[in-house]
Order: structure tokens, then C-alpha cells, then sequence
């Protein structure tokens, strides 16, 4: 069966350590606890999708190591076709995470074989991305791959997605012809933008400034306040469902995967905005990046008791 979703982006073995709080600089702490679990936004992404209902299929790159065949043998028991994951020489990519007692966290991310995506290495899974019909994209790859991926999906027609993260300043101009959905988090929104996003006004205005910029629509995700839509002739705040966090580290990627998942399955934008804040609300009471993901048969209980 064609991809609906294809996710092109990062695959990390996120090296995962709990402690009481975040450490301070050149501060030792005694962690509670270890876990390797896999990661990358790209592959949460992508599992999110596949777990909450679309058919997908990933592009990105795991290295020659241990962690690679790790990576890319949890892709394939969620069903999601892998046929370009390519294995490179070298490290897979991978992300050292310390979440403290209040589940917030810390992250470092060292790009390893994700940095080897490349636009030449695309050109022979051009069929992955023609058969696509959302395409979902972030910034844990060169960023000329990811403008050839948005551009060449645009090209061919496709629902684009970008979760520009992690972002430390503004993206390439002629990047937001190409993208339906920008999906920024409150400090993406503000590197993006260069407004300060610290409530729903601030969000307004840097969601403006990056309609003016040329994106279709912007979702800005503000955590446990819900999330700003906003698409030119207004805005609608969408509240988030209330739940004990544990572990914030995939929420992000679980909301894009299920709105992903959601629009290609038919969903409207709203309703499909709605599901995704169902799936990382159900996301952020578990530990872990993929193991907290849920599935589909969990969000459609919580959003209908």
C-alpha cells in the first residue's frame, strides 16, 4: 500500500538519564536512573504516524554502529516501510537526555549519520516522496535537504509539513512558499520570528509575522496552554487536554505525527489539531521518546470517553 505519510528527517538512540533537577554548568549530579530508547524527531515522527492510523514510510540515515540497526529495526515493527533508510558509515546520530524531577528536560544532539542526508542521496527514493501524500519534514538534517524536500513536494503536489525544530534563528525566505503547515513550539516561533512568544498574544504576533514571511498556516504548540492556529483570516485557540506530565521529551513529535496521520486520513484541520493535542497530552504521562507514543485505540478512548 503507497505511504500516505513519508517522514524525511533524523534517527537517534537517545542516551537517557532521570535526575532531581537539570545540572547547573560544571555541576556533577547523581542521576537516578539509564535507558537507551530510540529517538530523532524524524523517527518519533514517523512512529507517531504509524501508530495513530496513516501509513508511513521514513527517509533518513543510521550509521554502521549497533544503535543503526537498533534504529531502523524499530521503525520496521511499527510497519513503517523503510526501504530508504539508508545505513552510512559512521555513528548514528544520537541525543543525551536528562529529565529532572518536574519532567522538564535537557538535550544535546550529535547528528552523526543523520548529517549524511543529503539532496544527491534523495534523488533515488524520489518514489517514496511521489507516493506520499502528506510530507513531513524538521531540522535535524542539512538544512539544503530539507529545502530540496519541501520544495520537491511542493513540486509534486503534496500536504507539506515543517516542525522547525530545533531552530535557532530564521529559516531561508524561500522556504515558506513551499509549506502548508509551520508548526513551531513557542521558542521556535520566537527564533523564527524574532518576537518573544511568552502568551497567546505574543504567539499572535509572531504567527503573523510568519504568515507575512509567506507560510500557509502556522500552528504555534504552547505546551500544557494548547495550541494557536492561525491561517491568515484569524486565529482559534485550541485548548489542551489536561494530564499529569511525567516525561515531556516526544511531545512535540507526537502532535506533528498525529495531525500528520490525522490529515491524511481525511480529518479537517481543526479536528485533526485536536488529535494531535489528544496524542501528546497521552504522550507526555509516559517516560521515554517512542515508548510514550500511544496508539490510535488510546486516543480515540480519551478524546471519547
Amino acid at each position: 500500500m503507497p505511504a500516505k505519510v513519508v517522514v524525511v528527517g533524523s534517527l537517534n538512540m537517545d542516551l537517557v538519564t532521570r535526575a532531581s533537577r537539570l545540572p547547573r554548568g560544571g555541576e556533577t549530579l547523581v542521576g537516578q536512573s539509564f535507558a537507551t530508547v530510540p529517538g530523532g524527531k524524524g523517527a518519533n515522527q514517523a512512529v507517531a504516524a504509524a501508530r495513530l492510523g496513516a501509513d508511513v514510510a521514513m527517509i533518513g540515515c543510521v550509521g554502521s554502529d549497533a544503535y543503526g540497526a537498533q534504529l531502523r529495526d524499530a521503525l520496521l515493527v511499527e510497519g513503517i516501510d523503510c526501504q530508504a533508510v539508508s545505513e552510512v558509515e559512521g555513528s548514528s546520530g544520537v541525543a543525551l537526555i536528562v529529565v529532572d524531577d518536574s519532567s522538564q528536560n535537557a538535550i544535546v544532539i550529535v547528528a552523526g549519520s543523520n548529517g549524511q542526508l543529503t539532496p544527491a542521496s534523495l534523488l533515488a527514493f524520489d518514489a517514496v516522496l511521489q507516493a506520499a501524500e502528506v510530507v513531513v519534514c524538521q531540522l535535524e538534517v542539512p538544512m539544503d535537504t530539507v529545502g530540496y524536500v519541501l520544495k520537491r513536494a511542493r513540486a509534486l503536489g503534496k500536504t507539506v509539513i515543517l516542525n522547525p525544530a530545533p531552530a535557532s534563528g530564521p529559516l531561508p525566505a524561500d522556504w515558506y512558499a513551499a509549506i502548508d503547515y509551520l508548526i513551531p513550539n513557542e521558542s521556535e516561533a520566537s527564533a523564527l520570528s524574532g518576537v518573544p512568544v511568552d502568551s497567546l498574544d505574543s504567539a499572535k504576533v509572531a504567527a503573523t509575522h510568519l504568515l507575512n514571511a509567506g507560510a500557509g498556516k502556522v500552528i504555534v504548540t504552547l505546551g500544557s496552554q494548547g495550541a494557536l492556529f492561525a491561517n491568515g483570516q484569524g486565529f482559534e485557540h485550541l485548548l489542551a487536554p489536561k494530564v499529569q506530565a511525567v516525561d515531556t521529551t516526544a511531545a512535540g513529535d507526537t502532535f506533528v505525527g498525529g495531525f500528520a496521520a490525522a490529515l491524511a486520513n481525511g480529518q479537517g484541520e481543526a479536528e485533526a489539531i485536536r488529535f494531535g493535542q489528544v496524542a501528546a497530552a497521552l504522550s507526555v504521562t509516559r517516560a521515554g521518546a517512542q515508548p510514550s507514543i500511544p496508539m490510535l485505540h488510546d486516543v480515540q478512548g480519551f478524546a471519547r470517553p
